[in-house]
């Protein structure tokens, strides 16, 4: 259910209501019966956890198997690069 945001006209009293869509503005003030005004609120935030939602879920197949090619001639060419430990440690 939708969070409305009201304001009391009179007293000046600020609070918020669980109502259904369909439901009627509320008009008077539980504090003061006075005249209410129904706000804009920016609604709810979103958050996304994890390792990523765009990156992970809604990739194309084009995508994930290109991206997993680099990965892989990214991997070889660093393994290149790399000295094996038994020789590094015969340099000593």
């Amino acid at each position: 259910m939708p969070t409305y945001e009201y304001l009391c006209q009179s007293c000046g009293f600020k609070f918020d209501a669980f109502q259904r869509m369909t439901d009627e503005p509320l008009e008077k003030c539980p504090q003061c019966k006075g005249e209410l005004k129904r706000l804009i609120s920016g609604g709810g935030g979103l958050i996304f956890k994890g390792a990523g939602f765009y990156a992970t879920d809604y990739r194309s197949e084009s995508y994930k198997k290109k991206e997993k090619e680099e990965k892989k001639s990214h991997s070889e060419v660093k393994g290149k690069d790399a000295v094996p430990k038994s020789k590094a440690e015969s340099h000593k």
